[in-house]
């Protein structure tokens, strides 16, 4: 095995699974199962802590990382799981420096790591920007996602979803257009436009 994704919650969360299948084997993560999770009810939260005993008890070899809203909102709460190796934040996850850098600590056996060491969560409401991230393909779906917008800038008093994704950012690079998205998700023979 070398990554595998477990996906909780909203499309945003399917979409950056994939980033963040791409990030971590490229950074030479391997043995891993990442369970990107969702916050935005009790129950999605309990059923993350629930499959990530799941997971562990299935896969007894493998590192499990936490990651996503739940793991933002409570990186503590998942960090003191015995089966957890790593909580990493929204922003972390799907940053390919963030795979590197924890790399050797997974490596070199985390179970032995104080709660503070296993986390790795900055505060969601200072990033300022982001970058864009184009995947090729959706891993297990017929059906591809873009991304459009990551955060809310609204602070209604029954929503936890600014607090694990943050504000609206900025994205760092250059606008893409959809078509130019739409056409690397799925290619399209223009060939007849020759005629």
């Amino acid at each position: 095995m070398s990554v595998e994704v477990v996906t909780f919650g909203c499309r945003l969360n399917a979409y950056e699974s994939e980033v963040i299948r791409r990030e971590a084997q490229a950074a030479g993560i391997a043995n891993t199962i990442v369970v990107n999770t969702c916050a935005v009810t009790a129950e999605a939260v309990r059923q993350s802590h629930q499959c990530i005993r799941k997971l562990k008890r299935e896969h007894p070899a493998a590192r499990i990382v936490v990651t996503g809203c739940a793991a933002q909102v409570e990186p503590k709460t998942f960090a003191c799981m015995p089966e957890v190796a790593l909580v990493l934040g929204n922003q972390e996850k799907i940053s390919a420096h963030a795979w590197r850098a924890h790399r050797s600590m997974l490596d070199r056996g985390w179970s032995t790591l104080a709660v503070e060491e296993k986390v790795a969560v900055n505060d969601i409401m200072r990033v300022a920007a982001t970058a864009a991230h184009l995947v090729d393909g959706m891993h297990d779906r017929v059906r591809a996602f873009v991304q459009v917008q990551n955060g809310c800038d609204h602070r209604c008093t029954f929503c936890i979803i600014p607090y694990g994704r943050g504000t609206v950012v900025a994205k760092s690079s250059s606008p893409v257009s959809t078509s130019r998205i739409t056409d690397r998700i799925f290619p399209v023979d223009r060939s007849w436009a020759a005629w």
